[in-house]
């Protein structure tokens, strides 16, 4: 059983920047692939970021490519997003994500723990 908490969301202004952490539970952190999901109001769940257990392989959704980090310290059990040049339909709740194993995948189907989630806002 993986427990996880994200922080750092906020209010931001169009270009700004933002870092989210999602602190885990437990011992095998570093045997979960870690993800970022957002959602925003009536909208489907979208991937934002994956990476690797050891973070040496990273994967973005189209919308972030260039513009979003994703990095984990395994000694820590966080993960962690940072987000620059925000844009305001990047507004949305975004969720960290857990799956055991080490294939990567870009839907929420496959993971198998969720963050409670931490909004973000970005104001034009």
């Amino acid at each position: 059983q993986v427990q996880l908490v994200e922080s750092g969301g906020g209010l931001v202004q169009t270009g700004g920047s933002l870092r989210l952490s999602c602190a885990a539970s437990g011992r095998t952190f570093s045997t979960y692939v870690m993800g970022w999901f957002r959602q925003a109001p009536g909208k489907e769940r979208e991937f934002v970021a994956a990476a690797s257990w050891n973070g040496d392989s990273t994967y973005y959704g189209d919308s972030v490519k260039g513009r979003f980090a994703i990095s984990r310290d395994n000694a820590k059990n966080t993960v962690y997003l940072q987000m620059n040049s925000l844009k305001p339909e990047d507004t949305a709740v975004y969720y960290c994500a857990a799956r055991a194993g080490l294939s990567v995948y870009f839907t929420p189907l496959r993971y198998d723990y969720w963050g409670q989630g931490t909004q973000v806002t970005v104001s034009s």
